[in-house]
């Protein structure tokens, strides 16, 4: 067992940002990666809209400077996931997957959340090559050209008319005969030109070998099958909070994302704080990941300072 001031939970933009923070303010935090050091942006090819990169970076690159940044600071980086814990004392425990316990008087979780695919072969095989989970961040590459957005719901509504306003041609993929958005945003959909709504339609494969070429479609109703012209692919059937491993210690809303006090980074438990995609299902931005891992670290720091443990 070993007792550390400040725990964090995840390396993605929320996880580092608040390491940097919290390692800046003396808090000598350790970090458990998880499976996927980096988040979603370890499959963002060209990242244009964070500041201080006026000629675009990689997502990986982009993550390692994070990453060197928190270690300069003495940050403990981990390359384990953590698969349980115990938030019911002041003193937070928490197990690895090795079976280490280490007992926090913080935690910050910052985990993300994994965007929900079709599943097929060549969605995976053309990501970042015209197939995104993420119009804002990659439909600017697309400007001009005719693309496709697969989902109903709010999101996949969002996602076409942010397309709308740059691509003279969006395609909205829909499985069934109407949409789970909300009326309003169906009102928008329905009404923008350019937005072309397939009913009944469900991807059966994204065409091209390098780069996306078109996508091949079919109507559940009819069987008949049509391929689009499009150069990108866009899958918006929702993203996937990765809270399993709370188990409940945390209250969350009905979708699995952290809930926290509006305007804060504070979760239902005292000392426990979240930061980043596992509770933003709005913005879901790498610039506002970091921001609110910097809540979350600045949080942790005041709560420490308060239960004089700082």
């Amino acid at each position: 067992m070993e007792r550390v001031k400040c725990l964090i939970i995840g390396a993605g933009p929320a996880g580092y940002t608040a390491a940097i923070y919290a390692a800046r303010a003396g808090l000598k935090p350790v970090m458990y990666t998880g499976m996927e050091p980096g988040g979603q942006l370890m499959i963002t090819t060209d990242v244009e809209n964070y500041p201080g990169f006026p000629e675009g970076i990689q997502g990986p690159e982009m993550m390692e400077k994070f990453k060197e940044q928190a270690a300069r600071f003495d940050t403990d980086i981990r390359y384990e996931t953590i698969t349980k814990v115990d938030f019911s004392g002041e003193i937070k425990k928490v197990w690895s997957e090795t079976g280490h316990e280490i007992h926090a008087d913080t935690v910050i979780i910052a985990t993300g959340a994994s965007a929900k695919w079709l599943g097929l072969e060549s969605e995976q095989r053309l990501m970042n090559q015209g197939v995104s989970a993420c119009a804002v961040c990659d439909g600017f590459f697309f400007k001009g050209l005719e693309v496709a957005v697969v989902g109903g719901g709010d999101t996949a509504a969002e996602e076409a008319l942010y397309l709308s306003k740059i691509c003279p041609k969006v395609h909205m993929l829909v499985r069934r005969d109407q949409m789970r958005a909300s009326k309003i945003m169906q009102e928008r959909v329905k009404s923008t030109e350019n937005i072309i709504i397939h009913w009944n339609t469900e991807t059966e494969e994204v065409l091209g070998k390098d780069e996306v070429e078109g996508v091949r479609v079919v109507n559940n109703k009819t069987g008949e099958k049509t391929v689009l012209p499009v150069k990108a692919f866009f899958v918006a059937i929702g993203h996937k909070p990765n809270t399993e491993f709370l188990d409940g210690a945390l209250e969350t809303d009905s979708a699995g994302y952290i809930i926290v006090q509006p305007g804060t980074a504070k979760t239902s438990v005292e000392g426990v704080f979240a930061g980043g995609d596992v509770q933003d299902k709005v913005y879901r931005q790498a610039v506002t990941a970091a921001g609110t891992g910097c809540m979350a670290a600045l949080e942790a720091e005041r709560y420490l300072t308060e239960k004089g443990l700082a």
